[in-house]
């Protein structure tokens, strides 16, 4: 689809959600906003799937090649405040989406690392001291200070869940969070072995299958083993995405809120992009099919 396409098709969607979440007026005081919730999310949404990660470079976008569409766009600072304040909002939004067109009885988890700075700056950095921690990243085989961020994703790609805890916190420990309400297989990677947490999730119908370590035995087919873990590359795929082109790891914010705001908008951008994919028929994670020159 061209970008006049997609731009239309992510307004119809978020539309005919929001409809279904706002059933009375946000604000009781005051005038409304010139430029509607809707058309904010928009907006939101197509930035953030072409790269341009910042609320400055969204409103410079919009501001210099859809002003018609947007006439009334306004000051950057108001779009700022307005796109901020709209996060719980794009977060029933995704939500919704993910229970409409992600239930599938298989599904992957994993983390990926959010630093907040680099590791030599961490003891004198001011923002998220009280929430922030350190871990190590064995992929870039560096220490970081921050965040780690937890998505849950079903067969087709489409990320079902999703939460961000300090980067000490064991992933074992976020897993429940992350996994309320889906049944059948979850694939995980060896970081996941905790006997506690495999009977936990046999309580929850949910049964969890992670590689082995080497000093382990393992009496599973190894073939279904083979297949289970070839299908959890998808969800490498969708980190590498959420890492490349909606710049997840890169912290502009200054403090919670305004990080939880940025995560959310990116998680229902990606989640858009799936949707449509599958919409059109096209394989639902390659992303950079869907729009076309």
């Amino acid at each position: 689809m061209s970008i006049h396409e997609f731009i239309i098709s992510i307004y119809l969607i978020i539309e005919e959600v929001y409809l279904l979440i706002v059933t009375k007026p946000l604000r009781t005081r005051g005038f409304p906003p010139a430029l509607s919730d809707i058309e904010i999310i928009t907006m939101q949404i197509v930035g953030e799937f072409l790269s341009l990660d910042s609320d400055k470079n969204i409103w410079m976008y919009f501001r210099h090649n859809w002003i018609e569409w947007f006439p009334q766009l306004g000051s950057y600072p108001n779009f700022c405040k307005h796109c901020a304040n709209l996060w719980n909002i794009n977060q029933q939004i995704t939500a919704k989406l993910s229970s409409r067109f992600g239930a599938d009885n298989i599904h992957f988890m994993d983390g990926l690392p959010i630093p907040v700075c680099r590791y030599a700056r961490a003891k004198k950095h001011r923002n998220f001291k009280a929430s922030a921690g350190f871990s190590y990243c064995a992929a870039k085989q560096e220490k970081y200070y921050g965040f780690k961020g937890h998505i849950v994703i079903n067969l087709s790609g489409m990320i079902t869940n999703y939460t961000f805890a300090p980067a000490n916190c064991d992933e074992r420990d976020v897993a429940p969070e992350i996994t309320q309400n889906i049944y059948g297989l979850l694939g995980a990677d060896k970081g996941y072995i905790r006997p506690e947490l495999k009977q936990y999730f046999r309580h929850q119908y949910l049964d969890l299958q992670t590689p082995y370590r080497r000093n382990m035995v393992d009496l599973r087919p190894k073939e279904s083993i083979r297949i289970l873990m070839n299908a959890r590359r998808k969800i490498e795929t969708v980190i590498g995405q959420l890492t490349d082109r909606f710049n997840i790891q890169k912290v502009r914010a200054k403090d919670l809120w305004h990080l939880t705001h940025r995560i959310v908008r990116k998680i229902l951008s990606h989640t858009l992009s799936v949707i449509l994919n599958m919409k059109l028929g096209n394989p639902p994670i390659q992303l950079e099919t869907l729009i076309k020159s």
